[in-house]
């Protein structure tokens, strides 16, 4: 359940970071200047640009090819290059670590409830009886276990620590983590209150993911929580005062458009699947809510201090949420065989969970937020590919409409604040291309024989 704080309230776009152009190289020849309107040339400049053309070396032509290896060799090798292949290797993993971690949840509701067929020797007819025998169904008990897990953030972050910094010494690393919220004013009390209510959010978040999934399919909750980005814009334009998009509203008409056809895919008579949709919809709308709260609340937070606040959520939960497991358990509500419980799914499921979330709170210092939140909609085609395998899944009609345009809605959210600026650089680029590509292939004229290509006058240099 990848919900890390991935910036905040930012919202990463195509575009950015926003990268200093360079002017284009013009190559120019003689006096000649770059454009339509450029100076005609003279007599001798045509006959000795011929010439000299012919003559250059070899040398000089070996030399220009080194210099533009070298020069695509240092592009390659740039460090925003470096950012880029760094980002497709992390979104790669948060596609894995998601599509893994969200189809662990849903097989351990697949294992948990098997169905029996029992046959009737003693009958006149060959009949079987099914029945439905629930070894493990339990969303809050799992919710707690792997939020439980959160608590190693702290413990990943100092081994890290200590193992880069070798002069960092354990007292000093674990002081600067606290005496950075001691220096945005936050007291013991107010900090673990803040946490505590953190807490509450980021549980609730997780059991209504959790329990979506008991109602539909993995790719269906994985593209009902991917519209947790229009919900961040939304609430970021209206408590963090961003800067109005246009096309933004767009995103979220079509994010929108696409939970209503999911959630009445089914029909609404003797469905469960408009309460599934509720809940996963309900789940993005949480993550939105605790992603932005963070930004307001806690504000540009370092490493360590991203690590301690994960960390500390891990322990209130572990601590204060278990009476409300054991609760659940002897009502009725939930269903556990302690003997039977399906613990590689659900240690799987709570490993590739916790590899997310590092991955989305940690890798913005090898590479861009674009790269990490583009996970959250690859990993939908992949995770549609295994329900198609493993289920036996159909993607069709409303279903399917209503994953594309939560998809379309998801890009189009991504977008920066100023793309038409984008769009008129490339309509510009393209302009200027073709007017080089023209000027290139223009025949010079020769005045020695007058001809001129001229339809008033003839080869000869008369009027006609």
């Amino acid at each position: 359940m990848s919900r890390g704080v991935e910036g905040g309230g930012d919202i990463p776009t195509i575009f950015n970071p926003h990268r200093v152009r360079a002017p284009p190289n013009l190559v120019v020849t003689g006096t000649a200047s770059n454009g339509p309107f450029s100076p005609a040339l003279t007599h001798s400049d045509s006959v000795s640009g011929s010439q000299n053309k012919d003559s250059l070396p070899d040398e000089s032509r070996r030399g220009g090819a080194g210099e533009k290896l070298k020069s695509c060799r240092n592009s390659c090798c740039s460090k925003s290059a470096k950012k880029i292949y760094f980002g497709v290797c992390v979104t790669v993993c948060v596609t894995a670590s998601w599509v893994g971690s969200t189809h662990s949840f849903k097989y351990l509701y697949y294992i948990g409830n098997k169905t029996h067929h029992h046959y009737n020797p003693h009958s006149n007819f060959s009949s079987t009886h099914q029945s439905k025998l629930v070894h493990f169904d339990a969303p809050f008990f799992t919710t707690w276990f792997c939020t439980a897990w959160t608590t190693l953030f702290f413990p990943i972050y100092f081994i890290y620590q200590l193992t880069v910094n070798k002069c960092t010494s354990t007292p000093e690393l674990i002081r600067e983590s606290f005496q950075n919220f001691r220096d945005k004013g936050f007291t013991t009390a107010r900090f673990l209150t803040r946490c505590s209510l953190f807490c509450m959010l980021w549980v609730g978040t997780s059991y209504m993911f959790v329990y979506s999934l008991r109602i539909l399919l993995a790719t269906e909750v994985m593209a009902l929580f991917a519209t947790n980005v229009s919900c961040v814009y939304l609430l970021s334009w209206v408590i963090l005062h961003q800067q109005f998009v246009g096309v933004r509203i767009v995103a979220v008409i079509l994010c929108d458009t696409g939970v209503a056809l999911l959630a009445y895919m089914d029909g609404i008579t003797d469905s469960p699947t408009l309460g599934g949709v509720v809940l996963a919809a309900s789940s993005a709308a949480g993550s939105a809510v605790y992603k932005v709260l963070f930004k307001k609340v806690i504000g540009n937070a370092s490493y360590g201090q991203i690590a301690l606040f994960f960390s500390v959520i891990g322990l209130i939960n572990a601590a204060l949420l278990w009476p409300l497991c054991l609760a659940l358990y002897f009502t009725g509500v939930e269903v556990i065989h302690w003997d039977q419980i399906p613990w590689p799914a659900l240690l799987s499921a709570s490993i590739l969970s916790l590899v997310a979330n590092l991955l989305g709170n940690f890798c913005v210092a090898v590479t861009y937020d674009l790269f990490i939140t583009l996970g959250l909609i690859t990993a939908v085609p992949v995770s549609a590919a295994l329900d198609v395998v493993l289920y036996g899944a159909d993607f069709k009609g409303m279903k399917l409409a209503g994953i594309i345009l939560i998809s379309i809605g998801f890009f189009l959210v991504m977008f920066p604040n100023n793309w038409p600026d984008y769009i008129t650089r490339v309509l510009r680029w393209s302009r200027n291309r073709r007017n080089a590509q023209s000027a290139h292939t223009r025949t010079d004229i020769d005045y020695r024989t007058g001809y001129i290509r001229s339809h008033l006058r003839s080869p000869s240099g008369r009027v006609r």
